[in-house]
């Protein structure tokens, strides 16, 4: 990959030179998904969840929920609140306080590597609002319900697989490490944590950028208009739901639209990779379970269909 690295990078400044107006069209629509929908859902939540966890209210907010997260998949409260703000917040918030709980010992590696198989989701909002507008639009009908189904159920799998790999023996993981491993802690400052927060948008907005531009390229191509839009899927999530939308019939969109919302597009991987700076979680680990967890996405969306739940 890296020696064709150099290639690539040349490539993308001949694309912007040969057709700059399509490249201000992407840039200007990632940039517009990025500023009306991404930091107003994405940063009040950062900034929020960042507060809790620096003030010491995790374990106070995730207490109601550990009498069932910690039997199964037998998270910490630390783990349990990880969880649960991957999946209200969306992408990438799950792996980043993951990354960060694992950084600051209140949860062992082994609980960190297992949460980042199944902490990783689109929020209910993004469901709700954007795939499923996206869907309407296209005449193709998707109750709410059975989407947030093929997205979130894979969750139940992808823990037991994570438990089994990860925790061998025992029924739970460690809630905490020996005091003598933990790392001394700064005093919680919300100005720093603020500027830390809008540093990541800033990073998250430039992968969206870049990566919807890759999508409007491909949308132009010579590609037929499916082959364009699966390829627009894997890199860019919005844009390659919409992409799928118009390009499919029903049967092919429902179960094609889940899949690409529970894989995140490379985008959403480049947007992962950011904010884990843990050597312990491995961003190719990340990948193959965000693989495992699209199939069984599209699979269940098949299944509902099968089961005539859109009839």
């Amino acid at each position: 990959m890296k020696k064709l690295s150099p290639y690539l990078a040349v490539l993308c400044l001949l694309l912007l030179l040969i057709n700059p107006a399509l490249s201000f069209s992407g840039a200007l629509g990632g940039l517009s998904l990025w500023g009306t929908v991404v930091v107003p859902t994405l940063l009040p939540f950062m900034i929020c969840t960042g507060a809790v966890m620096g003030l010491g209210g995790a374990e106070l907010l995730a207490r109601p929920f550990t009498p069932i997260l910690g039997r199964f998949p037998g998270l910490s409260p630390s783990g349990s609140f990880a969880l649960i703000c991957g999946v209200l917040c969306g992408y990438p918030m799950g792996p980043k306080i993951d990354g960060e709980f694992l950084d600051s010992r209140q949860i062992s590696a082994n609980e960190a590597k297992a949460l980042l198989a199944f902490c990783s989701y689109p929020s209910p909002m993004f469901l709700a609002g954007y795939t499923m507008d996206c869907l309407k639009k296209a005449e193709i009908d998707c109750p709410l319900p059975a989407l947030l189904a093929a997205v979130y159920l894979p969750a139940l799998p992808l823990a037991f697989l994570a438990r089994r790999r990860f925790l061998p023996s025992g029924r739970t993981f460690k809630t905490a490490l020996a005091v003598q491993e933990a790392k001394p802690q700064r005093p919680f400052s919300f100005d720093a944590h603020m500027m830390n927060s809008f540093e990541t948008m800033i990073r998250i907005g430039g992968y969206i950028m870049f990566f919807s531009m890759a999508a409007s390229f491909l949308e132009r191509s010579f590609l037929p208009a499916g082959l364009s839009a699966l390829f627009s899927a894997l890199m860019e999530m919005t844009t390659g739901i919409q992409a799928i939308s118009k390009a499919f019939p029903s049967w092919a969109a429902r179960p094609l639209a889940a899949a690409a919302a529970s894989f995140g597009g490379i985008s959403g991987i480049f947007q992962t990779k950011s904010v884990l700076k843990n050597p312990e979680l491995s961003i190719r680990d990340y990948v193959q379970w965000k693989c495992l967890h699209s199939s069984l996405s599209a699979a269940l969306m098949v299944l509902l269909q099968g089961m005539g739940a859109f009839s």
